[in-house]
């Protein structure tokens, strides 16, 4: 039990432990999670590359502070929107927590399609150039999604099924105050006990894949690319596509992963995994047709 309680999340196999992650701090008596924290943290940074680029390319800044405004409340009510219809067994019985965001439940999907809905009213207002202005903030929405990514490591959540002893990110979790045995997903459960052939509550954590990090670290890959070759684009709005492209593609596998997919009535398929599959492929057609003129 001792070495159980030891340490919270560790990564054996990289060497790295971590003891007692909490999920917030508490300031006066009230408690301020990590992963708001996080969230803010990516917000206020995402804002700054995104300005600093339109300062870069001869735009003016001040359009895309007050874009970012109105794309953040969007988002944020469009990502909730987006989990509670594809979770809508649990909210249909539990309709008081639907706006219960501290309770979790954001999905990124549903903030990017708020943010692009958000980003063609304001253009219109503003009498500017959607292509260019999506190419633009594209920088700062993907940085956001980079950084709020590891809000899902303090909230042990949005992790992957079961990793085998092999695998060098294996992440174990262990169960105490900030994660309880109750909350593990029953396909981990399962992989759990019939790979060790005990009961969960003899092994005393869990071992998953961390897709969190896999996620952020196939989009800081993916910011480098367009950073390099923003430069030689040819039509505005083609920055924004190979996001599209490159970040489908690393979703749609990563997604596979998950243990906690939201899952699309009556098919049965994963959402997220649907919807990527679509954004690369109308992205593709959508780039060499571009291209082609």
């Amino acid at each position: 039990m001792n070495s159980i309680l030891a340490t919270s999340i560790e990564f054996a196999n990289l060497g790295i432990k971590l003891n007692n992650v909490g999920k917030s701090i508490s300031i006066f008596g009230v408690d301020i999670a990590y992963y708001g924290m996080i969230i803010a943290t990516g917000m206020i940074l995402g804002i700054i590359v995104t300005c600093a680029e339109a300062k870069r390319t001869g735009q003016d800044p001040n359009d895309y502070i007050d874009f970012a405004i109105y794309a953040i409340i969007f988002s944020v009510i469009g990502a909730r929107l987006y989990y509670v219809i594809f979770s809508w067994d649990y909210y249909k019985k539990n309709p008081g927590q639907i706006l219960n965001i501290r309770g979790g439940g954001l999905a990124i999907y549903g903030g990017i399609i708020a943010a692009i809905i958000t980003c063609f009213v304001y253009t219109r207002i503003k009498k500017m150039s959607m292509p260019r202005v999506m190419d633009t903030a594209v920088l700062g929405l993907i940085l956001g999604q980079i950084l709020g990514r590891w809000g899902n490591f303090f909230n042990r959540e949005a992790f992957g099924g079961v990793a085998s002893g092999k695998n060098p990110f294996a992440m174990k979790i262990y169960f105490d105050s900030h994660y309880s045995i109750t909350q593990v997903p029953d396909s981990v459960r399962e992989g759990m006990e019939k790979m060790f052939g005990k009961t969960l509550e003899q092994i005393g954590y869990i071992q998953v894949h961390p897709t969190f990090l896999y996620e952020s670290c196939w989009n800081l890959v993916l910011l480098i690319i367009l950073l390099i070759f923003r430069d030689k684009k040819k039509y505005n709005g083609e920055v924004f596509l190979w996001y599209i492209i490159g970040y489908g593609t690393g979703r749609f596998f990563i997604e596979g992963l998950r243990s906690d997919q939201l899952i699309m009535p009556v098919t049965g398929w994963p959402v997220s995994q649907v919807l990527s599959l679509i954004l690369v492929i109308v992205g593709i057609a959508f780039a060499i047709y571009m291209r082609n003129r």
